[in-house]
C-alpha cells in the first residue's frame, strides 16, 4: 500500500487528464465505426449480443480503454523514475518483498484504467440508456481483471526497456495489434478456426467477449471460464514482475 500511495499522491493532481486520456481513441472508434459503420451494418446484420452495432462495440471499447491506460500509465510511469527523475533507485531500496513492489505499481495502473474506463462507461450509457448493463458485477469484476493484466505487463516493460522509444515499439508491436485482434470489433466465434486460435490467445478477447456478455446476455450465455484466465494472467505476471523487481540493477 505504501507503493501504491507513494502513487496516488502523484496522480490525483492529473485526475481530469488521466480520466480524458483514454477517452480519445474510444469516441473515434464510436463515431467512425458505431455510427458510421455501424448505421449500414445494422440493416444487413444483426450482431450476436446487443441490439445495434454501436451497442455490440461499447464494451470492447471500455476493454480498449482500460487496456491502454492501465498498460501505458504504469510504463511510462516507471520510465520516468528510472530513466529521469532517477528516483527509482530509492523504491529498490525500501525493506519491501519484491511481489508487494509490482502489486503496488500494477494497483497504480488499475486506478489509472478503471478512472478512463470510468469515462467510456458514462459515454456507453449516454448513447444506450442502459445503466446496469454496464454497472454490475460481473461487468465490474472483468474490467478489474482486465487492468490488473495489462497493469502488471505495463510493470514489466517499463522494468525492461532502456528508453522511451523502447516503450513505443512494444505499443505499436503489442497493444495496437491487441486493440484491433482482441474481438473488439466483431465476433471471434465467425472468424476461420486458424484465426479464431490466434485471437483467443489475447487477453483482451476474453475481456470483450465477456463484458458483451456481462452487458447483454443472460448468465447461461456468459463465458464463465474468462475469470480464471485472466486470473491466472494476472497471477503469473505477478510473479514475473517480482523476479524482475528482485533482479532489478539500475
Amino acid at each position: 500500500m505504501g507503493v501504491f500511495w507513494g502513487d496516488w499522491l502523484k496522480l490525483r493532481v492529473r485526475l481530469k487528464q488521466v480520466a480524458a486520456t483514454g477517452l480519445v481513441s474510444p469516441l473515434i472508434y464510436i463515431l467512425a465505426f458505431g455510427l458510421g459503420l455501424g448505421s449500414a451494418l445494422d440493416q444487413a446484420i444483426t450482431p450476436p449480443a446487443g441490439d445495434t452495432y454501436l451497442e455490440f462495440i461499447l464494451p470492447g471499447m471500455v476493454a480498449l480503454s482500460s487496456m491502454t491506460i492501465s498498460f501505458g500509465g504504469t510504463t511510462f510511469s516507471i520510465c520516468g523514475d528510472r530513466l529521469y527523475s532517477k528516483t527509482f533507485e530509492e523504491l529498490l531500496l525500501l525493506p519491501v518483498h519484491p511481489l508487494a513492489l509490482h502489486l503496488g505499481k500494477m494497483m497504480a495502473g488499475i486506478l489509472r484504467g478503471l478512472m478512463t474506463a470510468g469515462s467510456v462507461l458514462i459515454v456507453a450509457v449516454l448513447f444506450t440508456g442502459k445503466v446496469f448493463s454496464f454497472i454490475n458485477p460481473l461487468f465490474i469484476l472483468l474490467l478489474l481483471l482486465n487492468c490488473a493484466v495489462f497493469a502488471g505487463l505495463g510493470v514489466i516493460v517499463g522494468l525492461r526497456v532502456k528508453s522511451l522509444e523502447s516503450v513505443g515499439i512494444f505499443n505499436n508491436f503489442l497493444i495496437v495489434p491487441m486493440s484491433f485482434l482482441g474481438a473488439t470489433f466483431f465476433d471471434p466465434e465467425t472468424l476461420p478456426r486458424l484465426f479464431r486460435a490466434i485471437v483467443y490467445c489475447i487477453p483482451l478477447t476474453y475481456t470483450t467477449t465477456g463484458l458483451r456478455a456481462a452487458a447483454y446476455l443472460p448468465l447461461s450465455e456468459f463465458p464463465w471460464h474468462a475469470i480464471p484466465i485472466l486470473a491466472g494472467v494476472a497471477i503469473a505476471l505477478a510473479f514475473v514482475g517480482a523476479y524482475q523487481f528482485s533482479h532489478q540493477r539500475d
